[in-house]
């Protein structure tokens, strides 16, 4: 029986040769984000030609994630660490209500976007990354205090991303209210959500599956440098 799911095994690449063509970066092997949307590369298959093909558009210095299955590296490329995830779909049909003030985020909002993300959850989030998806937020006494969007994003599937919270304003719902939000949203556009979260972040975990989201898998993400 085939897996209705399995394009997420690779979703970087499925993504990029798809709804983000217009960032992807490389050749029919390999491709990459543009380095200033997000640090994600991708590969058709997890071959050592497929890595190698990507090399010339690395720069030298440069870290990068790999998601799901590592391919054998050129030779200066290595493993820094492996984020272990859990990849959740949705698997609820019922929306969920919302009742707080969510308001859309769009470039004019890319610094204070930018600058929550990296205070709560620093380096998956780059100042343009907001491009891959819509983003949406809550704010008390005009400080943007909780976030969330989307991030790669194919026909059928649409990653949820960038969820957080200001430290001095937690325990109010804000994150359950976006991400009910971005669910009721692609829903209605046919789209199924899925998200990644650390296999250690017990607190989050316990979120998503009281929303309707069940563990699908592991899957790694890993930090990768190109060393010269």
């Amino acid at each position: 029986m085939k897996d209705q799911y399995a394009e997420l095994d690779n979703p970087a690449w499925n993504a990029l040769t798809s709804e983000h063509q217009e960032f992807a970066v490389g050749g029919g092997l390999a491709k990459r984000y543009r380095p200033d949307i997000v640090s994600f590369t991708a590969f058709a298959e997890p071959v050592a030609e497929a890595a190698a093909s990507l090399d010339p558009f690395m720069a030298a210095g440069e870290q990068f994630f790999i998601i799901g299955d590592l391919p054998p590296l050129p030779a200066g490329w290595e493993v820094k660490n492996d984020l272990v995830c859990l990849q959740m779909v949705y698997n609820a049909t019922a929306t969920i209500p919302v009742s707080s003030g969510i308001q859309p985020l769009e470039e004019k909002h890319a610094q204070e976007m930018y600058d929550l993300v990296q205070l709560v959850q620093p380096g998956y989030y780059l100042l343009n990354t907001h491009r891959m998806g819509h983003y949406y937020g809550i704010r008390q006494e005009g400080q943007l205090v909780a976030i969330a969007g989307e991030r790669m994003r194919t026909g059928r599937f649409t990653e949820l991303s960038a969820i957080c919270t200001h430290p001095g304003f937690t325990g109010r719902k804000y994150a359950q209210q976006l991400i009910a939000h971005l669910v009721n949203s692609n829903l209605a556009a046919g789209k199924i959500p899925f998200l990644h979260v650390s296999e250690k972040n017990e607190r989050a975990i316990g979120l998503y599956e009281h929303m309707g989201f069940t563990t699908r898998r592991k899957i790694s993400f890993r930090l990768t440098a190109k060393l010269k």
